[in-house]
């Protein structure tokens, strides 16, 4: 057993990540689908684009923590809302299916992500927790320039 304190559980941690996965999918539903991959502020990338690339890195960024496979296609395609809802909902069950695969000691190890990504596996998490959160910000921009109104952010 650690002497270190734990400021949050793994369970606590995912239940924090599943609330903004929820309110990502909300804002991904609340999108207009014709503007989805088109528009754009400021030379940002299209919010599709943005989801996508969430998309592309959640699950095989915990598959890796599970079992070092950093192998990914990186499929960022654009495709139809309702099928991007239907991925999300996927990666959403299998987050719940790899993550008590983790062990506790796991998190504090140091790992190379996709080759390129070193550092303990709770930070490589938690950047992807942050990426999420940050291109979500910008969805917010989008939708409110598009006069849409966005799901609260607090209602996770």
């Amino acid at each position: 057993m650690s002497d270190q304190a734990t400021a949050i559980t793994p369970e606590a941690l995912l239940k924090h990540w599943q609330g903004h996965r929820r309110l990502t999918r909300r804002l991904i539903e609340a999108f207009p689908e014709d503007q989805l991959f088109t528009f754009s502020v400021g030379n940002m990338r299209p919010f599709g684009a943005l989801v996508m690339e969430m998309q592309s890195m959640a699950a095989p960024m915990v598959r890796g923590v599970v079992n070092g496979d950093w192998n990914t296609s990186w499929d960022r395609e654009a495709r139809p809302k309702a099928e991007i809802l239907r991925m999300w909902d996927e990666t959403t069950e299998e987050l719940d299916a790899l993550w008590p695969q983790i062990p506790a000691e796991r998190f504090q190890e140091q790992m190379v992500a996709f080759g390129q990504y070193p550092g303990p596996a709770y930070e490589l998490l938690l950047y992807v927790i942050d990426n999420e959160i940050h291109h979500r910000g910008q969805g917010y921009v989008y939708l409110r320039a598009l006069g849409v109104e966005p799901p609260p952010f607090y209602e996770r």
